[in-house]
This record gives C-alpha cells, structure tokens and sequence, in this order.
C-alpha cells in the first residue's frame, strides 16, 4: 500500500472555501497539507494555480493535489500540461476511486459550482482511499507516459526525425 501524505491544495478565487473546508477535512485525516491558495478572493488565474500545484506534484514535493474552479475543468487542463501529471475531474465518488485504481491519477479537479460540499468532500475521500490496481492498468498509464514523452520530441522539432 502507497501512502500519500503530502497533499496539495489550490484554487482559482471563486473556490477559497470549499479548499479551506477540503483543508480541514484532509487534516482531520491525518494527511499534511500544502494550501498555496490563493487564500484572498481577489481575482486570479486557475491556470497559474493549476500549475503550481502540478509542479510540487512532479517534482514529489507532494504526494497527490487537489485543485479547484469554478467547473474543474481548466484547472485540470492546466494541470495536464505539466510532465506526470495525470488529473481528472470528477463530479461523482465512482469516478474518483476509478481515475485512481485504473488511471493511477495523481491529481483530482473540483468544479465548486457543480458538486455541493458534502459531495466535493466523499468525491476527495475516494480519491484519496483508492489505490493504484497496476497490472493491464499499468500497462495503459505507460501508453500514456509514452504519448507525453512524444510530446516533447514533438515540440523540440525532432519527433519527425526519429518515429
């Protein structure tokens, strides 16, 4: 069993409460957490915040993240496009516990304007519950490190050269 302790948090400005309370919850839990905010409500960047919480993930600074906007959804684009991350969005606990068994996702979205609170914290505790099942799963995560590493070939202009 993989214990993750480190977990960090972050948001864009509209969803400083539901992360504060995910904060408390998680601590409850005996997990460490890392909140890089934003902790006022003035206006922010989800993408910023997106990748800086993607960052200390890669880098295992952290274990996992979380991270919040007002849908999830660009956030977790933002998160994407760093190097290991693999972030979902999830709205429901099954697919929490899914991105983690099958996807060995390391990151999990929030939309604060479509799950309530109660949900956005059992949708946080299934995700941090599951586990990584490997086997055929393993086999498809490498597929998709490997799409990544092509990516950047791609992007220095040499993936043409060598495929």
């Amino acid at each position: 069993m993989t214990v993750a302790n480190r977990i960090v948090l972050s948001s864009d400005h509209a969803d400083i409460a539901m992360r504060q309370a995910i904060a408390e919850h998680i601590t409850a839990r005996g997990y460490q957490v890392v909140d890089i905010g934003p902790m006022t409500s003035e206006s922010t960047h989800y993408p910023k915040h997106g990748e800086e919480a993607a960052r200390m993930v890669a880098s295992g600074d952290c274990d996992l993240g979380v991270i919040l906007c007002g849908t999830g959804q660009g956030i977790m684009m933002a998160a994407n496009k760093v190097d290991g991350i693999r972030c979902g969005v999830c709205m429901d606990t099954f697919s929490a516990r899914m991105i983690r068994e099958h996807n060995n996702a390391n990151m999990l979205s929030l939309g604060a304007r479509v799950v309530g609170m109660g949900l956005a914290l059992e949708i946080v505790d299934a995700f941090l519950d599951a586990e990584f099942e490997g086997g055929r799963h393993a086999t498809r995560v490498d597929m998709i490190t490997e799409i990544e590493k092509s990516q950047a070939g791609a992007k220095s202009g040499i993936r043409g050269w060598f495929s």
